[in-house]
């Protein structure tokens, strides 16, 4: 009988919860270690400090209120979003609110050459022992903001060594969070939202950012259209259960059915994608926000390690929605430096998400019980998907900046013409 899907954890204890790095990465550093992450140049990678940490496994035994039968409701009901809202301020009193402050003012502070000057004199409070998931992740957000707006302030040239006073707790935290120390996704977007009406969807229109870089609304727009994204995957990852039970059981006919509620939903996320021009201008992108999120390379964190590191900044690839569906479909990519980018960008992504992809991975093939319409539609859905992105770094990133590389580090132009041929090339004749 097949092993459900994911259950949720406990605590973690030791090398027997780490995750698997065979097939990920030949960059992967295991939990609780932090080094280079990728090679941007002729630059060799260097070890760095281990910090203590307090590890939750995704693999563990299960928890109440976990779905034991199958995919943790987590997934299925808030996609790969929190399964709480956000915390958006540190509780009143707590010794931590002064990063509250300084997340605020940052838009502001960032309009001064004096910037960095200033940053270097704040006191940041250090990690209290024990803190719950939400405070982590936001203490997570503010530092990693910081810590970016640091290295590439707007306007002053990039600079090559993060003060101690970011670079220990910033490190702190991400050896916590099973995480390289620098804001991606996760932090950029996944914990980094509000609902005005906590009653209501997680859509446009009912909500907002809790960090930005710039006051611009384009910076909050481009946030809040991947938020959307991710909370309609929650309905593909309930498909995905329902896919693994029917497995289980031998009804068949149920599986055609996911996969054709898969396909529409991923028509969904596409119609969300293509709303990105209503309130994002291709001129104020590349030079007013874009910037922040881009990659560390030869950065020295201070008081940590002597030897300069580098960084995968903050990108899309860095989202588990498409590794998922690459997963479930089976979709061949063919062995290249582009799948390798896609394996690494995994060490980006939360914990439980990865847990969640390798047992995706592990589920067998549902091709020859799936209708031609069904599969095609849902794998031309990825494309279309893929096709729009590809149309977006056209018109906001290729035709204003001279350098080939994205946020993360790679050509992506080439490469993201590489995945849309591939899976169209999986469609059923």
């Amino acid at each position: 009988m097949p092993v459900p899907l994911f259950r949720r954890s406990g605590r973690g204890n030791g090398d027997r919860h780490r995750p698997k790095t065979s097939g990920a990465s030949p960059h992967f550093h295991a939990p609780g270690t932090c080094g280079t992450d990728f090679k941007l140049g002729s630059r060799t990678t260097f070890p760095w400090t281990t910090f203590r940490t307090t590890l939750v496994s995704p693999l563990a035994p299960t928890v109440p209120g976990a779905n034991n039968s199958g995919m943790d409701t987590l997934f299925t009901t808030h996609g790969f979003l929190p399964a709480a809202d956000p915390l958006t301020r540190f509780p009143d009193g707590s010794s931590l609110a002064r990063l509250d402050d300084l997340g605020h003012d940052l838009p502001s502070l960032l309009q001064d050459r004096g910037f960095r000057a200033y940053i270097r004199d704040q006191v940041i409070p250090p990690l209290p022992d024990h803190l719950p998931d939400p405070e982590l992740r936001l203490y997570y957000v503010r530092l990693g903001f910081l810590a970016s707006a640091y290295i590439n302030q707007v306007g002053e040239e990039p600079v090559k060594r993060l003060p101690r006073n970011l670079a220990i707790p910033l490190c702190d935290v991400c050896s916590r969070l099973r995480r390289p120390p620098i804001l991606s996704y996760d932090g950029y977007a996944l914990y980094n939202w509000k609902r005005f009406d906590p009653t209501g969807p997680i859509a446009l229109g009912n909500i907002d950012t809790i960090q930005n870089f710039v006051h611009l609304y384009d910076e909050h727009w481009f946030i809040l259209v991947h938020v959307e994204i991710e909370a309609r995957a929650a309905l593909i990852l309930a498909m995905i259960d329902q896919v693994d039970k029917a497995l289980a059981s031998g009804a068949y006919d149920a599986i055609d059915a996911a996969v054709g509620t898969i396909a529409e939903s991923i028509r969904g996320q596409v119609g969300v994608l293509r709303r990105i021009p209503e309130k994002m201008a291709p001129a104020l992108y590349y030079k007013t926000f874009r910037p922040y999120i881009r990659f560390f390379e030869g950065v020295v964190y201070e008081g940590v390690d002597a030897q300069p590191m580098d960084h995968r900044g903050e990108t899309g690839a860095q989202s588990s929605i498409m590794p998922a569906l690459v997963a479930f479909f089976k979709i061949p990519h063919q062995p290249t430096l582009l799948t390798n980018h896609l394996a690494d960008m995994r060490r980006f992504m939360p914990a439980e998400h990865r847990a969640l992809l390798e047992r995706i991975e592990a589920l067998p093939s549902v091709r020859d019980h799936v209708s031609r319409e069904h599969w095609n539609g849902a794998l031309e859905a990825m494309a279309a998907f893929r096709e729009f992105h590809l149309e977006l770094a056209r018109s906001y990133i290729a035709q204003w900046v001279d350098d080939p590389r994205g946020t993360g580090g790679t050509p992506y132009m080439r490469w993201l013409a590489q995945l849309i041929e591939e899976t169209r090339a999986w469609e059923m004749p």
